[in-house]
């Protein structure tokens, strides 16, 4: 919007204009407008949820610890989803289709969220949408990207072609061929791609979901993996540092700098409230907005094997509840850690809160600037 009007409409008349073409220049802006809103409007969104006695549910078998953060605002995801969107309309382009797809994954599954956790607040109770609910709306909002990227593909621009870490030529394609060849199965040949994107989005928005258990731990990781992604897709839509690192170009994407920029921004913003102790929570309609806006972000710029590093920790706890899950079943009850999500093993260990989200926060630092080091790996 506010690109449009200061740089297409006014840059012909006013030439000093012309420094909102940057992506740089219009990245730093967006953080720092979504900064601003997670600010300015967090006291006003934290008094209106109390006001409405949105208060979150402590589970019984939860950490004994926790019991006095019953009661403390939830549903501040909806803080983080206006922090995110808002500068992205204002300072890029709308015209380019991956900015409202991108968009339109995060509000979709913050949607998702929205029902989950409104239903927990109206009944009072731990439960919300039961997990098929879940897994199916999450599948059928995968499904819809995957889709949209099918249709971008066929008109060039997009390619279904993984980028796989340390091999610079190996780049299988998820289409397959026969199929695309075959009268009458063309729309066969994107099956694989359609279901790897859906695992890869909806594991991801899980994944952050769950790592969302302690004050500040899931938002501090995303302000990392954020940050990250902004660094991905810039190279990716910049001819030199495409070039250089040997990575697709893909210019088109370049604009969603912008959007990963204002993630970082709100991200920061809503972490001022949500630091230990919180005085409000994301809850599953912030959780669950960020894990889909990280992974369709990486699918959409080609880095879909990445995302285990980018957002390390939140695979790390994901990957915890599985196997204790697992383990629970197979083995006759027998548990691997003390509590799954790992976080809570850590803390009945007896670390602090405050020193497993610091240490998580480490974690997560070293996992981006590992995913970010691979690119020249190659």
């Amino acid at each position: 919007m506010l690109y449009w009007l200061l740089y297409e409409k006014l840059y012909p008349i006013f030439r000093v204009f012309r420094i909102f073409r940057y992506l740089t220049f219009r990245c730093v802006f967006a953080s720092l407008t979504a900064l601003l809103i997670g600010l300015l409007i967090g006291p006003f969104v934290i008094r209106r949820l109390r006001e409405f006695q949105i208060g979150q549910y402590i589970r019984d078998e939860g950490p004994q610890s926790h019991r006095t953060k019953s009661g403390t605002p939830t549903m501040g995801g909806v803080l983080i989803a206006i922090a995110i969107l808002v500068p992205t309309l204002l300072w890029s382009d709308l015209r380019n289709p991956f900015v409202w797809l991108v968009m339109g994954s995060t509000l979709a599954f913050g949607a998702i969220g929205f029902a989950d956790d409104y239903i927990k607040v109206v009944h009072k109770r731990n439960l919300g949408l039961t997990s098929r609910q879940k897994l199916l709306l999450q599948f059928l909002v995968s499904f819809a990207v995957a889709a949209a990227l099918c249709l971008l593909q066929s008109r060039g621009f997009y390619s279904t072609r993984l980028v796989v870490p340390f091999f610079k030529n190996f780049r299988p394609d998820l289409i397959m061929g026969w199929a695309q060849r075959a009268h009458g199965l063309y729309w066969m040949s994107f099956l694989p791609f359609v279901a790897f994107v859906m695992l890869v989005i909806s594991f991801s928005s899980n994944a952050v979901n769950l790592t969302d258990g302690l004050d500040g731990l899931a938002i501090g990781c995303t302000i990392i993996a954020a940050g990250a992604l902004t660094v991905l897709t810039y190279v990716s839509g910049h001819v030199v540092f495409s070039d250089y690192l040997e990575i697709p170009r893909m210019p088109m994407v370049g604009e969603l700098t912008i959007f990963c920029g204002a993630m970082v921004g709100a991200s920061i913003g809503f972490l001022w409230y949500n630091a230990h102790p919180a005085e409000v929570f994301m809850g599953d309609v912030g959780s669950l907005a960020l894990g889909g806006a990280i992974a369709t972000v990486a699918v959409v710029i080609k880095q879909e094997l990445l995302l285990p590093f980018i957002g390390g920790v939140f695979i790390l706890e994901a990957v915890s509840v599985i196997l204790q899950v697992g383990s629970y079943k197979l083995r006759g009850g027998k548990r691997i850690f003390r509590m799954a999500p790992l976080h809570h093993h850590f803390e009945l260990s007896g670390w602090s809160e405050s020193k497993v989200i610091a240490r998580f926060w480490i974690m997560a630092l070293v996992f981006a600037l590992f995913a970010l080091t691979t690119l020249k790996l190659r």
